[in-house]
């Protein structure tokens, strides 16, 4: 019991340094104040501006909430602890309640590791396969399958923006806005290229294949930000978008796909109603990526300009999944690894993503 009674103290600890950190007081201040604004009449009138004061306020209003009931549940595990000295069966409670705040504050405490300015906002997520043919195709359309049972964990939102079958298997492409507290900042974590070792099952002689898929990340960004697109950069196609079948497939080319003929950059969208729509997620899509290519190259130039080593950016790899001969996922970035390869692509990725984010905030 008087292990449990010191744990139950650190806790308290560690939750009152949280409570600071994200200034409690000034976010229930800042939740009225949104609260006020979002009932002022003609708040939709700018649907735009309306979605961003509503997605911060549901943010700040999450993280009040999460607060209290970690709060809540310590306070109730310190009166249960005091009941415990004549009833011994309410310690396994205890225990139960206490594991579960450890587990959500060490989630939060992550938030500690985000410095960027989009680190806190929702996130533009791609996935691509590389040369492989089939093989790299259905990887990638094991890593969408990943990163979508990340979200679901997470209890974030997902949005298909684009999603590009392959003829045989897989997928050629695919593009989600994830929707959710640092979304940005933890799926940063992700971006690079994803290698698989495995025993194919589209070769007839069933010999072992390497495949990889490539990741990449962008903040979602405002019209504020400046990114400087020409129209003589961009080649504009449509294409009929591909479905399921019956009702869901488009009879009109409406799909778009932009290419910035500077970068090579292409973006598409297909999941809106009309060519019009699609133009305009694809656009913001593409602003979103060409910010992160600048951002990064900036960074480059500094850290050339200072005489330090730039680390490799995107398309670098950053981590490997093996599944024969033997079984294990390493991240060459940090070293973090598991043999426990099923869970890691049902979505259990936090250990990965804090090794990075740790490694990076010390580097």
């Amino acid at each position: 019991m008087t292990e449990l009674r010191e744990r139950a103290s650190g806790l308290e600890g560690r939750l009152a340094e949280l409570e600071a950190f994200f200034d409690v007081e000034s976010l229930r201040e800042e939740s009225r104040t949104l609260s006020e604004e979002m009932s002022q009449p003609g708040f939709w009138d700018d649907p735009e501006q309306a979605k961003e004061v509503s997605s911060r306020s549901s943010r700040v209003e999450g993280r009040l909430k999460l607060m209290e009931d970690l709060r809540g549940r310590l306070t109730d595990s310190g009166e249960i602890l005091a009941l415990a000295d004549e009833d011994k069966d309410l310690l396994s409670e205890v225990e139960d309640e206490l594991e579960l705040v450890e587990r959500v504050l060490e989630e939060q405490e992550v938030a500690r590791l985000f410095s960027g300015e989009y680190d806190e906002g929702d996130a533009i997520l791609s996935i691509n396969p590389g040369e492989g043919g089939v093989d790299s195709q259905d990887w990638a359309e094991m890593l969408t399958r990943m990163y979508r049972r990340w979200v679901e964990r997470r209890g974030f939102d997902l949005e298909v923006i684009e999603y590009t079958e392959g003829e045989e298997a897989g997928i050629k492409s695919a593009t989600f806005n994830i929707g959710g507290e640092h979304a940005f900042g933890l799926l940063s974590a992700e971006r690079g290229v994803h290698r698989l070792v495995r025993i194919s099952p589209f070769d007839a002689r069933g010999r072992r294949h390497t495949s990889f898929a490539s990741v990449a990340v962008a903040p979602v960004v405002g019209d504020a930000v400046e990114v400087e697109i020409e129209d003589k950069d961009l080649k504009i196609d449509t294409y009929r978008a591909s479905g399921a079948g019956g009702q869901h497939v488009n009879k009109t080319d409406s799909a778009v796909r932009i290419t910035h003929l500077p970068t090579g950059i292409v973006v598409q969208c297909q999941n809106e109603r009309s060519q019009h729509q699609n133009r305009e997620v694809a656009m913001k899509v593409l602003r979103s990526r060409l910010f992160v290519l600048e951002r990064e190259k900036r960074e480059q130039e500094i850290t050339a300009q200072s005489g330090e080593k730039a680390e490799v950016g995107f398309g670098s790899q950053i981590r490997s999944y093996v599944l024969h001969p033997y079984k294990l996922v390493k991240d060459l970035r940090t070293s973090e690894e598991t043999g426990n390869i099923d869970r890691v692509l049902d979505g259990d990725l936090d250990a990965f993503i804090y090794a990075y984010l740790k490694c990076r905030a010390v580097a």
